[in-house]
């Protein structure tokens, strides 16, 4: 019995040290990408000043791949004039975190300084949305 912890004994310590290794250096690679697209995301909103939605789903679910045309009609209609972010949170899942998503889809809407102005859980039509973004000043 003495032999057999011997043995396991170091070996399960080089187990754990090794998956501390290995979730230290790939836990890192996320961070890094999403340090690079925030500050892309906030020089988008901030350097153009202007308004933003944010729509956080899943291209899985039914409400999300009903949205998913009328977001992307209205990324090229408000060109220049507020940014549609399209959020998938299977591939991006930090924005969920950080906003505190409980129900897919969520849309946010931000002010041109990047304050949170308003927010919404579940489907929202075009109409909808384009009411929300008149009211944060997009014309």
């Amino acid at each position: 019995m003495k032999n057999l912890a011997k043995i396991f004994v170091p070996l399960l310590v080089l187990a754990v040290a090794l998956a501390v290794i290995l979730t230290k250096n790939f836990s890192s690679v996320p961070r890094q990408i999403q340090k690079a697209e925030n500050k892309e995301s906030k020089n988008d909103s901030t350097n153009q000043s202007l308004p933003m939605l944010m729509d956080l789903g899943r291209g899985t679910c039914k409400a999300c791949k009903m949205m998913l045309p009328i977001l992307q009609e209205l990324q090229e209609e408000y060109k220049g004039r507020a940014i549609i972010k399209i959020v998938d949170i299977r591939y991006d899942p930090e924005p969920a975190r950080i906003y505190k998503i409980r129900l897919i889809p969520t849309q946010i809407f931000f002010n041109a300084t990047g304050k949170e102005v308003y927010r919404h859980e579940g489907f929202m039509d075009k109409a909808s949305i384009e009411h929300e973004l008149q009211k944060i000043g997009v014309k």
